[in-house]
């Protein structure tokens, strides 16, 4: 193996040894949280309870809307909440139009996605709260499987399995929902296991009503470094359940299928916006303590989401400027390395869809894109305030309005969610997480 030795630019192992041992500690903490997420399994039982769905809407496509309406009261929630701003009038008449006693729509105006969820969580009359996007569409089973964690009485929210809608549509949704498969396949069930999903996803997340009421002030009216925070209530409300000393689980069994962009300047933009709230979000748990009492794979995943930019870029330019030789098969030896370590972390992606393969290459520029320029951009403007991809004179998110679409709304939903196991036995109520 001395070859490889001196393709890296070294005269001995010795030489060469930081950049090994940052790889088995990187791959190590992957192949805990895969293992961690393979022994997961989601819970089955009888439990059912009654539900309270909410949703608030700021400008969205009232095509979508109204179909992502339609989608939810199939699934038999015992009251659905829109909180639509006033001057979203469409909506609010296509919505009229839906002849059903359990929709309640509270036309407000709008002061930041925050406000509308008070509005419409303290609305709420029902057991448990499910909130979800304004774009979002369930999967047969959803709301049924969501119940079933509540079972624990320490359970106060649950995470939802999620996926872009029409994936096929565009290249960047395509790439959204490998991003999107990994989180779900490979990061979320194993911290959900311990009870301690990191951010429950506000595309369609599930909380226990009485556990969050007493939560909304500290969600409405937080402030970083002197600002409102109005972008990254779901992290904000995670870790204030997590605070809370309740468990905050996934559940696999249930899927949700969200609209994301279908244009690289949209794409980036909303992970301009992620990224921001989660630096802010984690940075928050971190500087309270929060995160010394969640177990160590949220704790570890949390570090890693922080330290991205730093542990990135010190690996890259290690590689390329201290051990690399500058030749041809240095530079293929590289290539190649970086395409098989990011194609092995893909497993979960690729095994659902093969083909993808050839894609390969672009999205591990893109995992590159995010995790230095963009990321790093987040990090030093996170207290800029905004939702970037929505505006009060557009309609729809950018890139992601009914006109992007390749099939009709409410096409039916090409979706699979995991096969139901054998009963997941609860484990005896605890306090704390």
């Amino acid at each position: 193996m001395s070859w490889l030795v001196e393709t890296l630019g070294g005269e001995s192992w010795q030489e060469v040894a930081p950049l090994g041992i940052a790889g088995v500690v990187v791959w190590g903490l992957w192949l805990y949280r895969v293992i961690g997420s393979r022994m997961a399994k989601p819970i089955v039982n009888d439990h059912r309870t009654s539900t309270s769905v909410v949703v608030p809407s700021f400008r969205e496509d009232p095509r979508i809307l109204a179909d992502c309406a339609r989608n939810w009261l199939s699934h038999d929630p015992d009251e659905l909440i829109i909180v639509v701003d006033v001057d979203d009038v469409e909506c609010q008449r296509l919505l009229a139009e839906i002849d059903d006693a359990r929709l309640n729509v509270i036309v407000y105006r709008h002061e930041g996605k925050r406000s509308a969820l008070g509005v419409g969580i303290r609305a709420a009359r029902h057991e448990l709260v499910v909130l979800s996007d304004s774009d979002t569409m369930w999967t047969d089973g959803l709301l049924r499987n969501v119940q079933m964690p509540f079972a624990d009485p320490m359970v106060g929210a649950v995470s939802t399995q999620q996926n872009v809608y029409q994936r096929t549509s565009s290249v960047w949704r395509r790439i959204a929902d490998w991003m999107v498969n990994l989180r779900y396949y490979d990061y979320a069930p194993a911290m959900g296991r311990k009870g301690a999903v990191i951010c429950v996803s506000g595309r369609t997340a599930v909380y226990r009503r009485s556990v969050v009421v007493p939560l909304l002030p500290n969600l409405e009216h937080e402030f970083f470094l002197g600002r409102r925070c109005i972008a990254g209530d779901d992290g904000r409300l995670t870790w204030l359940v997590l605070a809370a000393g309740y468990k905050t689980v996934h559940q696999s069994s249930a899927k949700a299928i969200s609209m994301f962009p279908d244009s690289f300047r949209a794409f980036v933009k909303q992970r301009v916006r992620w990224s921001r709230n989660s630096a802010r979000t984690y940075l928050t748990a971190l500087w309270k303590g929060w995160l010394w009492q969640v177990p160590f794979v949220s704790k570890v995943t949390v570090l890693q989401i922080l330290l991205t930019p730093v542990t990135m870029a010190l690996t890259l330019g290690y590689l390329i400027f201290s051990r690399l030789e500058l030749t041809p098969a240095g530079i293929l030896l590289a290539i190649g390395w970086l395409l098989l370590g990011r194609g092995i972390r893909s497993y979960s992606h690729l095994r659902r869809h093969p083909r993808e393969i050839l894609l390969l290459p672009l999205y591990a520029l893109v995992v590159i894109f995010v995790a230095l320029p963009v990321k790093a951009y987040a990090i030093a403007t996170m207290n800029k305030q905004g939702w970037l991809t929505r505006s009060a004179d557009s309609t729809g998110g950018e890139g992601q309005s009914a006109a992007s679409l390749t099939e009709p709304i409410g096409a039916p939903v090409n979706a699979t969610v995991p096969a139901p196991s054998a009963p997941v036995a609860l484990p005896v109520p605890a306090k704390g997480v």
